[in-house]
């Protein structure tokens, strides 16, 4: 009898334990490709003339625009005014851009296979995914598989343990 009573004297006397406990398991991967691209800016024509003491007799001309060509020019014509004096004159052009007859691109593939040349042109290749690949298992093991030029793999396993 006296075992029976020893236990529940025991029991009544135990402080129950409190404590919270919190795991977190976060897990991620990101694939990228990098995608192809092209800024073309267009070199604008331009025609500047100045002088003193001279006469114009022809004025300069910029030709006329079309697809396919640069805008042409015609250089003016000119006489001094005084005889003997002094006298200046400048007369400059710069050509701009063939303007082209087809302003779009193709993609192929992530590549652009032809593109505008004209006085500033930046481009981009597009990546290549290749093998590129990435896996997270049950376990939180990694697998990252490099792709090609211009791809990105990240992967991160997060395991977060609080006890309180």
């Amino acid at each position: 009898m006296k075992k029976p009573v020893l236990l529940l004297t025991a029991s009544l006397l135990a402080v129950p334990v409190q404590a919270d406990i919190t795991h977190k398991i976060q897990s991620s991967v990101s694939l990228s490709v990098d995608g192809a691209g092209s800024v073309a800016i267009r070199q604008p024509s331009s025609m500047a003339v100045s002088g003193s003491n001279v006469t114009l007799g022809t004025a300069p001309t910029l030709g006329t625009l079309t697809p396919g060509t640069a805008l042409g020019y015609t250089p003016g014509a000119y006489s001094i005014t005084t005889a003997g004096d002094a006298f200046s004159y400048s007369e400059s052009y710069t050509g701009g851009d063939n303007t082209p007859a087809v302003l779009s691109t193709t993609v192929t593939a992530g590549v652009v296979s032809a593109l505008p040349i004209f006085g500033s042109t930046t481009s981009t290749s597009g990546g290549v995914a290749g093998t590129l690949g990435g896996s997270i298992d049950t376990g939180g093991a990694l697998s990252i598989t490099a792709g090609g030029s211009g791809t990105q793999a990240v992967g991160q396993v997060i395991t977060e343990l609080t006890i309180r």
